[in-house]
This record gives structure tokens, sequence and C-alpha cells, in this order.
């Protein structure tokens, strides 16, 4: 894809509704594989992340269909039903997808092959192989813990109890998901929160997960093995790490008032409203309700003065995605927001810490940093602009510095936009008829 040009943004206005929630949208695929009868998907993400994983579960023995945009159905095979591959799978750049799948299969007799991107063959995956080893999962990996990787399934699996040693939703959910298949008790202790899908969705088709709050801090989780899952219809609510793009941009391109719809609200996925709204941010949330086990609620977004602020580092689990647009919200406040506890960011696609030092310090912005932390000043006036951010193959980088784009006086290019059709299809048309100028450009 070419390189994209952002500049100058009217005042943004009108109502829009993000593509579906990503994390949803894999587990609900994976799990409606595992269920007796069919489940229907509504609002399904159609990302290149997410379908790979359709892909996947499909070459498992999945029958997975699409009836319309956005709406799915799985017939699925049951738990322990699911046959090996004829081929490698191919996860693309999906880092949840494959850790997920990883965990699905750990405790299926099957062998699976897993190949990625570069950007996901460089991707640490030795923190998801670590706790699956213990059910006796066998796995041939590239020096490093790295794609490729075949998973050899253990046809005898023994639950296990596990404690998270990063505050990580996809190694829970992958230690989970190899719990499904084995018999007894499997246990995560996870010392800080981190977001709850996973044991969402295997409520709703019918598992034992309970749920226990530590007097230290953080849960217990525990599912009971081998359940009879039963299929169930699921709405996938919109991404709240998408609504992140138009939402920042709302609150600091001048004259806007934005409503962003049917945004998944779980509270632990929802830091970034909470950290805006302390930066001064005019959100509201209207219309809350449940759709598919899940909290969700419309966003008005108008603009307003942000001030810098220290963001709490035990936040950080709640809103990792959205630290790359929240520089942006920072670089145009008014003093210092400080970021602290944001070491995961340098193992996503790219080292997304140093992409955003990079990138606005390029643009005009002064930025101190460390390993997991980072400064940004402002000066409560839009950065100068007038530079090429390089993405790297990282969707959420992209659309960061486009945002960016939108206030400063000169247009900020981006190198390439391919990857942003892994999370959020249709972005720029969707930005541009806010009232955004979004375009390819040679240059």
């Amino acid at each position: 894809m070419p390189a994209l040009r952002s500049t100058l943004s009217k005042p943004l206005s009108g109502a829009i509704r993000v593509p579906g929630d990503k994390s949803v949208s894999h587990r609900s695929l994976m799990l409606a594989s595992l269920c007796i009868g069919e489940t229907e998907i509504h609002g399904l993400l159609e990302g290149e992340d997410v379908l790979a994983t359709a892909d996947a579960m499909h070459a498992m023995g999945s029958e997975v269909t699409q009836l319309s945009t956005g709406h799915w159905r799985v017939a699925g095979r049951g738990v322990g039903g699911l046959a090996s591959p004829t081929n490698e799978i191919d996860m693309g750049n999906a880092g949840t997808g494959v850790r997920l799948l990883m965990g699905l299969v750990a405790t299926h007799p099957i062998t699976c092959t897993f190949v990625g991107d570069a950007s996901l063959s460089r991707r640490p995956m030795e923190r998801v192989m670590g706790p699956l080893r213990k059910f006796g999962t066998v796995f041939e990996a590239q020096e490093g813990g790295l794609l490729p990787i075949t998973v050899r399934g253990t046809d005898d699996p023994m639950p296990i109890t596990y404690e998270l040693e990063v505050a990580s939703a996809q190694v829970k959910s992958a230690v989970l998901l190899a719990g499904l298949n084995t018999p007894g008790k499997t246990t995560v202790i996870e010392p800080i929160p981190t977001r709850d899908h996973t044991e969402n969705m295997l409520r709703h088709f019918g598992a034992e997960v309970v749920t226990e709050t530590r007097p230290e801090g953080g849960n217990i989780i525990t599912l009971t093995g081998q359940p009879e899952l039963v299929a169930a219809d699921i709405q996938v609510p919109s991404d709240i790490s998408s609504a992140a793009f138009p939402l920042v941009a709302a609150s600091i391109v001048p004259g806007s008032d934005i409503t962003v719809t049917a945004v998944g609200l779980n509270p632990l996925r929802a830091g970034l409203i909470d950290t805006l709204q302390d930066m001064g941010a005019d959100l509201q949330i209207l219309d809350q309700r449940v759709e598919g086990g899940e909290p969700v609620g419309d966003i008005r977004v108008r603009t307003a003065a942000l001030h810098g602020i220290d963001v709490p580092p035990e936040r950080a689990p709640s809103m990792i995605d959205e630290y790359p647009v929240l520089a942006v919200a920072a670089a145009c406040a008014t003093g210092t927001t400080r970021m602290t506890g944001i070491g995961e960011l340098r193992v996503k696609e790219s080292d997304r810490l140093q992409a955003m030092v990079d990138g606005l310090t390029a643009a005009g912005v002064t930025v101190r940093f460390g390993d997991d932390w980072m400064e940004v000043d402002g000066n409560g006036t839009p950065p100068r602009g007038g530079m090429m951010a390089t993405v790297d193959l990282d969707h959420r980088i992209g659309m960061s510095f486009l945002i960016l784009g939108m206030v400063t006086e000169a247009p900020v290019d981006i190198d390439d936009g391919a990857a942003i059709a892994t999370s959020f299809p249709g972005f720029a048309d969707l930005m541009n008829g806010l009232g955004a100028d979004i375009q390819e450009t040679t240059t």
C-alpha cells in the first residue's frame, strides 16, 4: 500500500461505529469451534488478524462460514474435537491469534505448525510456551522462542496452577484454553487483573469458571476442564482500542463533536477513557447496556483543553494498546504527561515505545524515556509535524501518527498504510467521513 498523508483537519462531526473488538472476535471463533451446535457471530472484526484465526479454525476442522459483512456462522466440533491441519497455518501479523491458538492446540492430540509475517516472527512466544509445557505439550521453535513454531499437543494433559509472571491476558487465556481439554481444574493466578474476555465468553458457552479476588490484589481464576460447551450467538462490541483514535482526534481537533457507538466498555479495557477524562477531555458515556456478556455504550466526545497528568502504572494492563495514541494527545496538552509501567510496548508488533519517541521527536515534541516509561511535554498547541513516521508493520503506530497530522501545521506522513487493515479496515475512509483529510501519497 502507498504511503499515507494526514493534513490539517476540519472540525470533526458525526456518529460512527468502529470495527468489532479484535480480542472478542478472536475468542468467539475459537470457542465457537469447540461448542456443540452452530453459533452465529454478529459484528465480527473482518481485519486480517481475525480472518487468519477464521482460516486456522477451518484448517482444524471447524465449519466457519461468512453469511454477510460481519455476520458469521461457526459449526463447532466440541471440546477435544480439533483435527491436525494438513498444512502449516499462516497467522500473518496476529499476535493474539497465534498465542491463544497455541493454548487451544496444546491439549489436543494434534500437531500444528504456525508461521507469520516478519513482524510476528520476531515477537516473543516463550512466555506462552513456558506454562503450556507444564500440561505436557511439546514445542519446536526457532532460537529465542520465535516463529515458525510446531505445537505437538499432548493426549494426556495434566491440570496446572500457574501464576502469571507478566500481566498478560494472552498468557492467561492460553492457559485457560489449554485447560478446556484437560481433566480436573486449571488455575491461573494474576497479581494484576487483566482483560477478562476469555472468562466471560467461556461462561457464555456454559463452562464453569470461578474468579476469586485475592486479599493482596489480583485474581485467582479456576476453570473446570472438559465441559460440554453449547453454541450461543455472540454480538461483538466495537473495539475500544479502535475507538481510541477518533476519541483522541475529536479531543484535539478544534470544534469537534462526534459520537462513537456501541463501544465495548469492559472495565479491564477502558483505562483510556479514565485517562482522557483525567486530562480534561469532554467524554460522555451514553446508553450503557450489556451485549453478549460485555458492557457497551455510546461515547460522545467534544474538543477540550487537555492537560498533562501522571498516568497510574496499574492502569497499563487496561490500555496497553492505547498508549501510542495517548502520546499524541499528550503532545497537544498543556504540561507533562508521564507514562510508567509500559515496558510491554517494546514487544508488540514493533517497539512501540521507541517508535513513538522517534516520531514525536521528529514532529518537534520534547520526549524523555526509559525501558518502561515515557514523558511527553506539551505546550497546549499542536507540534509542528512535517515528518514521515516509519510504521514497521505496526497498525497502531501508523494510525497514531495519522491522528497527529490532523492538528499539525505541516502534514504528517506514514511510510506504509498496509498494516492498518489488520485491526481497522476502512480507517482512512471513516476518519475522512468525519472531516479528516487522509490521502494516499507517493512522497
